[in-house]
Order: C-alpha cells, then sequence, then structure tokens
C-alpha cells in the first residue's frame, strides 16, 4: 500500500485530505508527518502557506528528532537548515547530522546571526571543516573574538588552496577582515578588497542543486541584459555610429554592420570557449561566452564589476545569484535595491534576505525605486524615518498610492511627535 507522501506526490489525495495534510492533522508516523509538510512547503501552491505555518510552530520534540536523524529525507533537512526557517534549537542537531551536506551548511552560514555563529563554532563537524569556516569566514556578522576563533581554526586546518587562487596574481590574501562588511555604500577597487578570500565549491554547488530545475530549463539562455546592452554600458562606450548595432546585439564582440544586425540577432550563435586568438575579453564579452551555469559561477565567485552587470541578466536564476554571492556588499545591495533596470524578482528576493532588511538604506531605496512591485513597497514604508516619507510622498516616479501612503504615514509621526 503507497504512503500518503506518495498519493500526495502524485495529486491522489482529495482536496479536503490536503487540507488536513497542511494542518499537520493526518494520522500518519511524525516522521511522514514532517515530509508531508516540507513537500506542501516547498512544492504545492494551495495549501504550501498554511504547510509553512504549520511547520514553524511544529512540535519541538518531533521537530528535533527529525532534526537529529541521519535516515530523514534530504529535502527536509535542507528546509530545517535554511535560514528563513531554522529554528534556533535544531541548529545543533541539524550541523552534527551527517545527512546534511556540507553544502547546505555553507549557504546557510554565509549569512547566519551572531547567535547562530556562536552554535557552529561550538559544532565539533563545523569546527574541522574548512571549507564551511571559509564561507563562515565571508559572513558580515562575524566579529571580534568570533573571527579570531575562524581565523585559528582554519590555520589549524591547513586546507590546500584553491587551484583559482594559484593561478591568479601570486599575491597573498588578507582575510583578517570579510569583504562583504565594507561601509555601507562605500566603493571597493575589485581587484583589491572586493577580491579577499575564495569563495568555496560548496556554496556554488549548493545554489546550483537548489535550483537545477530552473537551470535546465534556461541551460542555453543567452546572456541579455535587462534594458540591452547600450543601456548596460552607456552610450558613449561606443561609437555613435555603432550604437543602433549594440542595441540589437546584446554582448556582440566586435563592430558589425547595420545590414546584418538583424540577422545576427536571430542566429546568435552558442556561447563559445574563448576569445579569437590575440585578442582580450572585455567583461561584458566574457559574460557573454558563458552558459547559465557559467555564469551564476561567476556571479558568486566573480568581482564587484562581474556582480553589477550579472544581477541585470534577463535569466532570474543568474539575477538571483548575485544576491546570493558571500562576497557581496551592503553598499551593493543599496545600488541594486534602487536601479530599475532589473527583474521585479530581483527586488522581490533583496528584503527576503535577513542582513539586507537590516541595512536601512536598502529599505528605503526599495520604497523609493518606481519598479518596486506596490504590495512590497507598501509593507516596507512603515519602517521609514519621518524625512524619507515625506521626500517618497513627493516623488513622482513612484505610484499615487505610495505617495498618498507616504504623506499619510508623515503625518501621523509628526503629529505624534508634536504631542510627546
Amino acid at each position: 500500500m503507497p504512503r500518503t507522501i506518495d498519493l500526495i506526490r502524485a495529486s491522489k489525495l482529495p482536496s479536503n485530505m490536503m487540507q488536513f495534510a497542511a494542518k499537520g492533522a493526518l494520522s500518519v508516523p511524525p516522521d511522514e508527518n514532517i515530509e508531508i509538510l516540507v513537500y506542501l512547503a516547498k512544492h504545492n501552491k494551495i495549501f504550501g502557506d498554511l504547510a509553512r505555518l504549520t511547520l514553524a510552530g511544529w512540535d519541538e520534540k518531533a521537530s528535533l528528532a527529525a532534526a537529529s536523524d541521519p535516515k530523514t529525507p534530504r529535502e527536509v533537512l535542507a528546509y530545517l537548515v535554511s535560514p528563513e526557517n531554522l529554528r534556533p534549537k535544531l541548529l545543533p542537531a541539524l550541523l552534527e547530522n551527517s545527512s546534511v551536506a556540507e553544502g547546505e551548511l555553507a549557504k546557510f552560514a554565509i549569512s547566519v546571526s551572531p547567535e547562530g555563529i556562536a552554535a557552529m563554532l561550538q559544532s565539533p563537524r563545523v569546527r574541522a571543516s574548512a571549507a564551511i569556516l571559509e564561507v563562515l569566514r565571508s559572513n558580515p556578522y562575524l566579529k571580534g573574538n568570533d573571527a579570531k576563533t575562524v581565523a585559528e581554526l582554519l590555520r589549524a586546518a591547513k586546507p590546500e588552496p584553491p587551484s583559482s587562487a594559484v593561478a591568479g596574481s601570486g599575491q597573498q590574501v588578507d582575510h583578517a577582515a570579510p569583504a562583504s562588511a565594507a561601509e555601507p555604500g562605500a566603493e571597493v577597487d575589485s581587484a583589491a578588497g572586493d577580491e579577499a578570500g575564495e569563495v568555496p565549491d560548496e556554496a556554488v554547488s549548493a545554489y546550483l542543486a537548489e535550483h537545477a530545475t530552473e537551470i535546465a530549463a534556461e541551460a542555453e539562455k543567452p546572456f541579455q541584459p535587462v534594458g540591452g546592452i547600450v543601456e548596460l554600458l552607456g552610450a558613449d562606450y561606443f561609437p555613435v555610429s555603432e550604437n543602433k548595432e549594440m542595441t540589437e546585439i546584446a554582448g556582440a564582440e566586435e563592430k558589425v554592420a547595420a545590414a546584418s544586425a538583424a540577422s545576427a540577432v536571430a542566429a546568435r550563435p552558442k556561447p563559445s570557449a574563448g576569445p579569437p586568438p590575440g585578442q582580450r575579453d572585455n567583461t561584458v564579452q566574457k559574460i557573454n561566452r558563458l552558459d547559465v551555469k557559467g555564469r551564476i559561477q561567476l556571479a558568486m565567485k566573480g568581482n564587484k564589476e562581474e556582480r553589477s552587470i550579472l544581477i541585470r541578466d534577463g535569466t532570474k536564476v543568474v539575477a538571483l545569484a548575485v544576491l546570493d554571492a558571500p562576497k557581496i556588499s551592503d553598499g551593493e545591495v543599496e545600488k541594486f535595491a534602487l536601479q530599475k533596470n532589473v527583474l521585479e524578482a530581483v527586488l522581490r528576493q533583496i528584503p527576503l534576505k535577513r542582513r539586507f532588511m537590516k541595512n536601512y538604506f536598502v529599505v528605503r531605496n526599495l520604497v523609493s525605486n518606481p519598479r518596486t512591485p506596490l504590495d512590497l513597497g507598501l509593507g516596507l514604508m512603515k519602517h521609514l524615518q519621518t524625512q524619507d516619507l515625506k521626500n517618497i510622498s513627493a516623488n513622482k516616479e513612484v505610484s499615487e498610492t505610495v505617495r498618498k501612503l507616504a504623506m499619510k504615514m508623515y503625518k501621523q509621526k509628526v503629529e505624534s511627535a508634536n504631542k510627546k
């Protein structure tokens, strides 16, 4: 007889039973119950929200048993350890569970809170893993004694340097401070501070595994920046006579005649392995030669300039990879939040990262951005200071609804301040 979870996967359970399932009310063993809830939370559009709420308040003893058991399905463990779903009391068990892949822990380590860092540094598994410690070192919340502990553990581990680091300039990299800890809005030279530290392959592998379906569907999609190539690079980047062609041919490597522009777009060649002999690619040409997987790897391991271009990628799974880059700085995200030439999915993803939402300038820029979806902008407005509410109420680029609510909230704050 098939298990209930198999019936749910095959969409053979009646609607009323599905609702019971999303409430965790089915008469099935505890381990199958949590497996059902995670499946619904991740894959069911109708009952997913209810399943996520149920999981957030799920019995702690049953949750701990699932987090500790190596036989727990990997999808369940991945859900429990993800930053947006993690319950702090489950973290020690998840860290020591051998079925939780190192890639998942590395992904978690990128933005874990200070409390989570403390728990990770108590874990024998984490303390013995150079790969996880390398990612943890890039966490913006890693400071003081914890940063010293990570540095000491890495020195003790003495990992082999990554091949890409050996092939670089040969200079010794200073790991004293993570690149992402830069001052908000500060410019970082892409050849210096922005490149401090190597991103472990585990972090990239975790992202590729999580988005495998989307990547497979978009595998051959070329780089096409939102807004077009001329808007990306600026009209001054090319001679005036070439602007028309560059608008039509995103990322073209050479000058082309106007007569061949239309056919070049229609029959765009697949990305090639490298530049012609004797020539050197600029950043856009380099990106233009990569397939979706290559662009994702560059988004997560590349430098600031490459991230600033790839955030504009019209392929969603590539653009969102930029926001998962361990070396991304708050200053970069502040600029992304204000950009009008990015996918809506990018603007929706930023608030889902707890680290970014702790930056007031990111929140303000999202509300000020006319491309930000209305529901998102209205929800974030409650976090704004009085003067910014006043400024937004006069900003004719944003929608009238946003302006009216900003003015209403501004008046309420002024009146409240006057009463004190």
